[in-house]
């Protein structure tokens, strides 16, 4: 066997050759580092951006509509961010410095006279359906007014020597979630006592796509209050500029409106929340499958209260048997759950992929299994916010030619939309 000893000129041209490729592969990544660096980019809530809207405060009477959503986040905590080559967001669920945006307000000396609460309360444990009751917050004192109840709307009286009103929610983009339904209601008292409103803009979780059926007015309802779609794909502050703008207040009247607007945000965004809307809604899964399992509400199927998969699950004695089952407990924001001990089975959704629409195939083929003599109540219809859901169910409709019966009061919706949007 021969050796071939290569020349000293060789070595040379390797090293070079070599060094070379170093150089360009350090440049690539220099140059990618750069770029990520520059399209990573912080989403700030409205409530972080406090040098916007404290000259608004200072010296005045506020009132805060708010619940323990309504939370200022370190800024060093990185709330938000967007990162390169994907249009999703993440809360960085380090939560320490973050306060409460009541606190955060006192302790800059805004004067905060009352806290409004809406469904679930102040902190955010109540039961759905359950009264708030009026108080006062443990922590600092401030008087709690229900606005769930018998006053689901602040009255003259409530507002007296109030100079401003803060609306700071996270909500959830569906018209059933009643925060908007209360937010209609402060406008609207704002607006007849001449009261303006601030509205801390927060992101949208079911934000980047519209569907479902327009909800027609004889079926208005504090679940559905406004001729919208189940899913509007618009921010709470987007929302409330519909509302005024619209004059779908009563007697058209419109109120002294302003949003502090997110930063860096995008409708296309999906965006991951550190702290649970309300107690049935405890993570992402559960928020995404909200719009099409809440329909079960008006049925006699559970979606999983009293278990800690609300949301993500549904399940009946009355259907058909299978592998998944579970039985429902009182828990949290449950007290007295749907088919209270007794198993329910049903179908696991925990691991499907999230939905970019409304899927109608859970409540159809529900509603094909159910064995009682009754499937429906009385909450369908004002949940749905029309009668033909129920009516094509019954009829035997398959989910597309269901769909095809909102398409032309989806595009209507859209060119309102448009008028108020704020983000892309």
């Amino acid at each position: 066997m021969i050796f071939f000893k290569p020349l000293k000129s060789t070595y040379l041209l390797l090293f070079f050759i070599f060094n070379i490729q170093l150089i360009s592969v350090a440049q690539n990544i220099k140059s990618t580092f750069k770029n990520n660096f520059k399209q990573k980019a912080q989403l700030k809530t409205g409530a972080e951006r406090t040098g916007l809207y404290l000259p608004f405060l200072k010296n005045k009477n506020v009132a805060v509509v708010s619940n323990q959503t309504s939370v200022i986040y370190s800024t060093k905590d990185s709330i938000f961010e967007v990162f390169p080559g994907k249009n999703d967001v993440y809360f960085d669920h380090i939560r320490h410095n973050n306060t409460h945006l009541v606190d955060s307000l006192l302790s800059l000396d805004i004067s905060v006279k009352k806290v409004f609460a809406p469904e679930h309360g102040f902190r955010g444990k109540v039961d759905a359906g359950e009264v708030v009751k009026d108080g006062f917050d443990d922590k600092t004192g401030v008087p709690i007014v229900s606005l769930y109840g018998k006053n689901k709307k602040p009255s003259a009286k409530q507002l007296d020597q109030i100079d401003i009103v803060v609306f700071d929610i996270q909500d959830v983009g569906t018209r059933f979630y009643t925060y908007i339904s209360s937010l209609h209601y402060v406008l609207e008292a704002c607006a007849e006592v001449g009261i303006p409103v601030l509205i801390l803009d927060r992101p949208n979780p079911n934000g980047h796509y519209i569907d479902g059926p327009v909800l027609e007015l004889e079926y208005k309802s504090f679940v559905g209050m406004h001729q919208v779609p189940v899913v509007y794909g618009m921010t709470i502050g987007e929302y409330a500029k519909m509302i005024n703008g619209e004059r779908w207040l009563k007697n058209g009247i419109q109120c002294d409106l302003k949003v502090i607007p997110l930063a860096n945000y995008s409708h296309s965004y999906t965006v991951s929340l550190p702290i649970k809307p309300s107690p049935n809604l405890p993570n992402d899964t559960s928020i995404n499958l909200y719009p099409s399992l809440c329909f079960f509400e008006g049925t006699n199927v559970s979606v999983g209260r009293g278990t800690e998969m609300q949301f993500q699950v549904y399940g009946s004695p009355f259907l058909k048997q299978g592998d998944f089952m579970f039985t429902p407990k009182p828990n949290e924001g449950a007290k007295y759950p749907k088919h209270n001990a007794e198993i329910c089975f049903g179908e696991d959704l925990r691991t499907k992929e999230s939905l970019n629409q409304l899927d109608l195939s859970y409540l159809i083929r529900a509603y094909k299994q159910n064995t009682s003599k009754e499937f429906f109540n009385n909450f369908f219809t004002k949940l749905a916010g029309t009668k033909k859901i129920q009516q094509q169910l019954e009829l035997g409709l398959s989910e597309n030619e269901i769909r095809k019966s909102w398409e032309e009061d989806l595009k209507a919706f859209k060119i309102i939309r448009e008028k108020y949007q704020l983000y892309k």
